[in-house]
Formats: C-alpha cells, sequence, structure tokens
C-alpha cells in the first residue's frame, strides 16, 4: 500500500514538474474534478448572447451540457428545420416579419415562494423584444411571445417570487405606436416601460391577454428585481439617460455617452405590481396600443402606484436582498454600491415624503432618506448575488467591470471583506441560487468579457470565460477558467442539479410542443404512404436500425409530409433525420414524433437517413424520395437492359417474374380463405377493406390477359411488363388484405384481460413489431409459442426482455443474433410492463390458430 502511494507521488511530482503546476493549482483541480460518471451538484443556465440560444453546463466540472435552441435555428436539435419547432419560432415574427436572430440576455427560473422550483426557465431577447419559456422537464423552448409595445428589451427577465408574473423592462425608449416620430419629439413622442407578463406556473405559459405594459418616461430603463418577503408585490426597474439626451454625433453634437451621462444621478423606478395588475383589469384604466394593456403614467401616479429614487450614475443592476429588506443598486460610472431600505422607501411612500416630481408628475423621493448605506468598492460595479450568510453577515458579491474584480462585502454595514480578481472586465457574475430567497453560497462564476490572453490561438474573435471561483472559506479561490465559444453570455442563473425532474424519454407519440398525442403518431406495422391531392403524407416509423418506408415516390411539385416516429424505449436512443438538399432536420428523441413538411420543387432521387449515429448499421438506415416529372416519360433501365436481352434470358426473366407472383398470390390466397372462413362480412370495418383489397385484385384479370396474348405473339419482353404490373396489384392487394386480416383476429380472439391490453400496448410503444410478426418469421422470430421455447419459459423471456445484455454471450442468443443480423436492444420496459407483456404473449398462445 505504502509503495503504490509512494509512486503515485512520485507521478504527481513529475506531472507538476512538467506543467509547471502548484499545490494551489492541484487543489483547484480536485475541487473542480468530476469523476468519469460523476455529477455536479449545480446546473447552471447561461444565456448565449448573439447566438440567441441557451447554454447549460454543471458546476463544479464546467462540463458544458447541452445548447438550448430559442430564438434561432439550432441544427443539431432540428430546431426550427421540422414543422412543430418552426411553429414555436414564427411566434416570435414580429409584424410579420420573420426573425431568425436573437440577443438572449437575462434569464430566470420560476420560483414557489421565492425559492427556485425546478420547472422553467425564461430568458428575453434584447434585439426584437420577445420573452422565451423553456420546460425544464425536456429543455426545450415551449412558448415565443412578443413584445407589442417595446422596440427593445434589456431588463427582462424576472419572476415574481410565486411565478405570477414576469417583469420585463424597456432598453432603448422608442414611440409605442409603430409610426415614424421625430426625434425632436422624444420627451413627448418617445417611451419607456415595464411589461408585466402573466404567467400561468402550472402550465408554462405567458397569458398575453392578462398581461399589461406600464407606461415610463423615456429614460433608458435596464434591469429590474421583484420585491421579496417584505417588499413583495412591488417591482424595482434601475434607468439611465435621466437627462433624455438623444445625441447626434452626425450632425455635429456631442456623442450619446457624453450627453447622457451629465446628471449625477439616474432613477429606480418602484412601482406596485400588485396593484397595477388590479387597476389593468378594469378597461378605465388602461388603453389598448397594438392590441395590447398600457397603463399610463397618469394612472399609475394617481392609484399610488409609481415613484422615482435617485441612484448612482449609471446604474446597471438592482438587486433586492432575499428577505426583500434592502434594494441594492450599483452605477458603473460610480465607484459606490448604494444599499436603500425598503423600510425608508415604504415609510416615504405612506407618508407622501417627496422631495419633488420628475417631468412627467412621477414622486422623487430623497435619495438620502431611502438610503440604508453607501459601499465603496471600486471602479465599475454592475451586478450582484447573495451568498448563504447574508442575514447575519450581509455577504453579497458584486462584480467591478474596470477593477475585473469581484468583491465580496456586507450589504448591512457596507463594509468590503474580500477581493478576487478575475480575467477580464467581468459583466453579471452567477452565485448558486443566488438570486432567490435561499443562496447556497459555495460558488460564484464571473462572467468576463474579454479573454485576451486565457486561452489558445485561435484568431482575432476570442471566447468569452466564464470562471468558477470556491468563497465557501474565508479567501475566494479562483479554481477553473472556462471559455464559451457561443455567442456573447450576458447572464446565468444556476439551481441545484436535484431540483430538476427531467423525463428521459418521450411518451411514445408524443407531441413534446403541446403534450399531446401528436397526429402523426405512427407505431409499427402502421407504416403507410398516402396521397390527397398534390399534398403526400408519409407515416414513418425509426428504430435501430431502419426508416420504414425506405422509398418514397412523388412528383415535381407536390407537398411531402413525413411524419415519424421513434419506436424506441431505451434512453438515449436518439435518431435524426433528413432528406438531402432539401433543408429539412429532426430530432428524434425516444417516444417522440415529429413532423417535416417541404415542397418536392427539384426533380431526382434524394437519399434521406438517420443523422444520429445510433448503432452499427447506422448507416444503412436510410431510404430514398424519389421525385419525378409527371410531363415527362422516363426510358427504364430495366426496360433496356431486357431489350437487350437474348430470347433465353427474357424467357427466364418472365418465369421469374409469373414464379413471384403466383407466390405471391398463394399468400393472398391463404389470407382470403381465413377472412372467408371467419365471416369477415359480419364485420363493417374489416368488410370495408376487403372490398377495398379485392378491387386492387379485380384488375389483374385485364393484366393476366393481356401478358397471355403477348406471350402468345411472342412479345415475352411486353409480357414481363405486364407481369409486374400484376405484382404491382397483388402487392396492394396483399397490404390491405393482411390489415383486414389483423383486424379480423383482434374480432374474433379470445378477449384479452386488463394486462393483455396493457402488454399489447406497451408491445406496440416498445417497437417490437418492428422487428417480430405475430405468425411468421421477419426481421426477428415469431413469438408465438415462445413461452415453450424454453424451461421456466416465462422467466426466461421476462430476463431476457428486461436486460438482454447480459444474455448476449448464450449460444443460443448468438446464434439467433447471427442468423437475423441483428441484436436485441433493451429497450427500457418496466417490470410491470413486462409482466404485463407475459401476459399478452399467453393470450398470442391461446389464439395461435388464428395466427
Amino acid at each position: 500500500m505504502m509503495a503504490t502511494f509512494a509512486s503515485g507521488a512520485t507521478e504527481l511530482d513529475k506531472v507538476m514538474k512538467e506543467r509547471g503546476l502548484s499545490q494551489q493549482d492541484l487543489l483547484a483541480a480536485a475541487k473542480t474534478y468530476t469523476p468519469s460518471g460523476g455529477r455536479d451538484k449545480y446546473v447552471i443556465f447561461s444565456s448565449g448572447g448573439q447566438s440567441g440560444q441557451m447554454l447549460v453546463y454543471g458546476v463544479p466540472s464546467m462540463r458544458l451540457l447541452k445548447y438550448i435552441g430559442v430564438f434561432t435555428p439550432e441544427p443539431w436539435q432540428g430546431w426550427g428545420y421540422d414543422d412543430d419547432t418552426k411553429k414555436i419560432l414564427a411566434e416570435g415574427n414580429i409584424r410579420g416579419k420573420k426573425i431568425t436572430w436573437g440577443d438572449t440576455h437575462h434569464p430566470a427560473l420560476s420560483e414557489t415562494n421565492g425559492v427556485y422550483d425546478g420547472k422553467w426557465l425564461v430568458v428575453n431577447d434584447k434585439a426584437n423584444p420577445r420573452i422565451a419559456v423553456i420546460d425544464l422537464e425536456d429543455f426545450v423552448t415551449k412558448q415565443i411571445v412578443v413584445n407589442p409595445v417595446l422596440k427593445s428589451d434589456h431588463g427582462g427577465a424576472f419572476f415574481t417570487p410565486n411565478s405570477e408574473y414576469i417583469l420585463e423592462a424597456c432598453q432603448y425608449a422608442a414611440p409605442f405606436d409603430n409610426e415614424w416620430h421625430s426625434m425632436d419629439d422624444y420627451a413627448e413622442s418617445y417611451r419607456g416601460g415595464v411589461t408585466i407578463w402573466k404567467f400561468d406556473p402550472k402550465k408554462g405559459k405567458i397569458d398575453t391577454k392578462k398581461s399589461f405594459t406600464l407606461e415610463l418616461p423615456p429614460y433608458m430603463q435596464d434591469l429590474s428585481d421583484a420585491g421579496k418577503e417584505a417588499s413583495d408585490g412591488w417591482g424595482f426597474t434601475n434607468s439611465f439617460n435621466s437627462e433624455m439626451y438623444t445625441g447626434g454625433i452626425e450632425k455635429g453634437l456631442p456623442p450619446f455617452e457624453a450627453g447622457c451621462s451629465r446628471n449625477d444621478t439616474d432613477y429606480l423606478h418602484v412601482y406596485n405590481w400588485k396593484k397595477l395588475a388590479k387597476l389593468a383589469e378594469d378597461p378605465k384604466n388602461v388603453k389598448i396600443v397594438n392590441g395590447a394593456k398600457v397603463i399610463p403614467m397618469d394612472v399609475a401616479i394617481k392609484n399610488n402606484a409609481l415613484f422615482l429614487v435617485p441612484e448612482p450614475k449609471s446604474p446597471h443592476g438592482v438587486d433586492v436582498s432575499p428577505d426583500g429588506k434592502y434594494i441594492v443598486v450599483c452605477g458603473k460610472l460610480d465607484t459606490h454600491a448604494t444599499v436603500y431600505s425598503w423600510a425608508k422607501i415604504k415609510k416615504a411612500i405612506d407618508s407622501k415624503d417627496f422631495v419633488g416630481k420628475d417631468p412627467y408628475g412621477i414622486p422623487i423621493i430623497d435619495m438620502k432618506k431611502a438610503a440604508h448605506c453607501q459601499a465603496e468598492l471600486g471602479l465599475g460595479p454592475l451586478h450582484n448575488q447573495f451568498g448563504k450568510n447574508w442575514k447575519k453577515q450581509g455577504e453579497i458579491y458584486t462584480s467591478l467591470y474596470v477593477d475585473s474584480q469581484v468583491v465580496r462585502w456586507d450589504y448591512l454595514t457596507c463594509k468590503v471583506v474580500d477581493r478576487q480578481n478575475v480575467s477580464y472586465n467581468i459583466g453579471h457574475l452567477c452565485g448558486m441560487e443566488g438570486k432567490s430567497e435561499d443562496p447556497q453560497g459555495e460558488y460564484i462564476i464571473a462572467l468576463n468579457k474579454l479573454a485576451i490572453d486565457r486561452f489558445n490561438e485561435i484568431g482575432p474573435l476570442h471566447p468569452q470565460n466564464h470562471q468558477l471561483i470556491d468563497v465557501s472559506g474565508k479567501k475566494m479561490q479562483l479554481l477553473y477558467d472556462m471559455p464559451i465559444p457561443l455567442g456573447e453570455p450576458h447572464q446565468a442563473v444556476a439551481i441545484r442539479a436535484s431540483k430538476l425532474h427531467t423525463d428521459m424519454r418521450y411518451k411514445m407519440g408524443i407531441n413534446p410542443f403541446t403534450g399531446k398525442i401528436h397526429k402523426g403518431k405512427t407505431l409499427a406495422g402502421q407504416e403507410k404512404i398516402v396521397r390527397k391531392g398534390n399534398h403526400v403524407y408519409v407515416y414513418g416509423t425509426m428504430v435501430r436500425s431502419h426508416i420504414n418506408p425506405e422509398h418514397v415516390n412523388v412528383n415535381l411539385g407536390d407537398t411531402v409530409t413525413f411524419y415519424l416516429t421513434n419506436l424506441e424505449r431505451a434512453e438515449d436512443e436518439t435518431h435524426g433525420f433528413t432528406v438531402d438538399q432539401y433543408n429539412v432536420h429532426a430530432s428524434l428523441e425516444p417516444g417522440k414524433t415529429v413532423a417535416l413538411t417541404f415542397k418536392a420543387d427539384r426533380e431526382g432521387v434524394f437519399p434521406y437517413y438517420c443523422t444520429e449515429f445510433c448503432s452499427a448499421l447506422h448507416l444503412e438506415m436510410m431510404g430514398y424520395l424519389l421525385v419525378k416529372d409527371p410531363s415527362k416519360k422516363y426510358v427504364s433501365v430495366q426496360k433496356l437492359k431486357m431489350a437487350k436481352m437474348s430470347p433465353a434470358q427474357l424467357k427466364a426473366e418472365y418465369d421469374k417474374t409469373v414464379a413471384t407472383n403466383s407466390a405471391t398470390d398463394s399468400v393472398i390466397q391463404s389470407v382470403v380463405k381465413f377472412l372467408k372462413d371467419n365471416h369477415y362480412e359480419k364485420y363493417p370495418t374489416v368488410k370495408n377493406l376487403v372490398t377495398d383489397a379485392l378491387d386492387q385484385y379485380s384488375k389483374i384479370a385485364e393484366q393476366k390477359k393481356l401478358s397471355d396474348e403477348a406471350v402468345k405473339a411472342g412479345n415475352i419482353n411486353k409480357a414481363i411488363l405486364f407481369e409486374n404490373m400484376i405484382w404491382q396489384y397483388m402487392v396492394k392487394t396483399a397490404d390491405v388484405g393482411i390489415r383486414a386480416k389483423d383486424l379480423l383476429v383482434k374480432k374474433i380472439a379470445t378477449p384479452m384481460s386488463a394486462a393483455a391490453q396493457r402488454g399489447h400496448a406497451a408491445y406496440l410503444e416498445g417497437g417490437c413489431n418492428g422487428c417480430h410478426v405475430i405468425g411468421k418469421v421477419s426481421s426477428g422470430p415469431d413469438l408465438v409459442g415462445v413461452l415453450g421455447r424454453h424451461e421456466n419459459g416465462e422467466k426466461w423471456v421476462k430476463e431476457w426482455i428486461l436486460h438482454p445484455e447480459k444474455m448476449y454471450d448464450n449460444d443460443y442468443i448468438k446464434s439467433m443474433t447471427n442468423y437475423f443480423n441483428l441484436r436485441m436492444p433493451n429497450q427500457g420496459m418496466t417490470e410491470a410492463q413486462v409482466d404485463d407483456m407475459i401476459e399478452y404473449l399467453k393470450w398470442i398462445d391461446k389464439n395461435a390458430n388464428l395466427f
């Protein structure tokens, strides 16, 4: 043991020397290292900035886990390339214009009693004022709403403590209507605002009809926060450009940044959202702009629901303490953080103790009377996160953009406790649940804007840098640098992984965006191609390792819709689907059904295939879309081949085709006999299918007559063509006839027990009939009598379904695998489902004569 330890220590010393590592480096590495297969304690949701997406990673490992498609297409997941995701993206169209670019900024997690509940995630789009709702059961965007009156949005999104509302504040003031207004009319016609979106935390939906916007002056509103506990029911939104300067550098005027930084202070907007929500219910209190409710400033002022408090110059963050008693505001052009007392603000409101009004008549509260204390932090204070010891020690962390630091200080005493340098120019910072009523401490993540010398050179566009900092001790310790190569992340939120309860596979045939069974749900054996006018519908399935159907013939100009269902039950057996050159793609996680619609606007042959490497036979998981021009005549290569054949070769081809038709006809006749013997005519649905089958079969006689005449005339080539047409009719007959037989079997067989019915459903939804056909050998063995093939058959079959991988080395299984060239996958069945399937197999054996 000691020798092993010494050997390991020697190896460690060697690595440290070669890589120039210190003991501090090793400690940092140990604090972030997560062994293979290990899990992170926290999950981070970070905005993706100009990518228009979200990204997800773990802490402390800092391992990137997922991109979430939100406002922009995300190719891997087919986000924006299949019908259902296109519908979600289309919700974000603005005034009829398709928007495929977004700038995600501030994510927020849903709350229950002020604590993150792990159910929903929302994020705003600054460039195109929109809010998206992401379902944390599957990490997929389920709704996008467009702000009807704001023209840009930086100050979103922020949940109220029980997720009743989401606050979204304007950024750049603009007219609420969609008309042209002169810049000279800025103070009169341009407006800021905060939209208060009604949210249903059970459904995860924003209700636009119950939402409203509070009109605000054309100061540039910025970030917001909702009050908690003591300040519950109130909202706080800061601003810059209280000067209402509009720039005009092209006219020789001072640039915008000079004119909007003249005042010593800007304004913190304080508003009673609960009271405003009640006011918005009365049409007398609102005006309708672009179909949305707007509460004018004078209505809010009249009802004592809107106030202003001066705040440090050009603030960029406002954060309410976990108990709602304090509001912390930092001014990026000031060196201070100001801590406001909610009790003092509320006292001023109740006693109407104001120092004046702004130009729009909003009461202004004296800054000195509202403040609790000010902390001298350094250059460029921006954003705040609360620590675990907030209650006794006032623990709070603030980012310093200019000084490139994270500061730990006490917001109760306004004393600085510790500093940590970061690399470089930090913007937001992310604490572990640090904006909730239950901050966890442990770590802070610095979301740095610049990386400069931190990573390998990759050209002039550098990644962003997220740095993980351990804040659990007396001194903060920088642990890890993580490059972010996806846009400019602005803010991130963290939640304990234990609070997330995700679905690892979908209910079979589900549409994740409606929560209902997809209209295109298709199980094995239900695959079909249906033409309605010039629209062709393909109902298909995907399972390791084939796509069914494999050949789809359409006409040039047809609209084509593929409905595809992933029949896999095993976790992580995702399939993808694309048709070459048609710019469509879908991700099919287990159980999911998708739809892809496109116009067959080019003639030719186009392979389609599974894009997700899913099995050893992945490359063989493909098919063909054949698009022909109905106005053209095509010469068959097979016909040309036959034209070159000798008389003996033609006769052999003819005999082969006739033999195939004869064998196919034998199958049809056996089906017909079964149908007649069991009085199919008693069952209307079966009778209708039989009528359709016989209609196809009735056309064979004429083709046979023409074939025989061609043979008599010595034209074997022509006879082969007629025999091929006979085969086409036979295939159509057999397809419908076998479906009629299967339906008749269900009607005349011994009634299934409830358990057998559940077993049958599990058999279908598990995709078992993709390989097994009851009554005959197909891609897999016939299951009739399977319970009697082994000693303790029921136990053997149960173990085989539950844990097939444990039996792969069994000689019998090896022989079956070699014979069928397929290996039974683990479909993730539960023990209860398998018990029900055993009952279904018993029912099959009881009715074996029908198969």
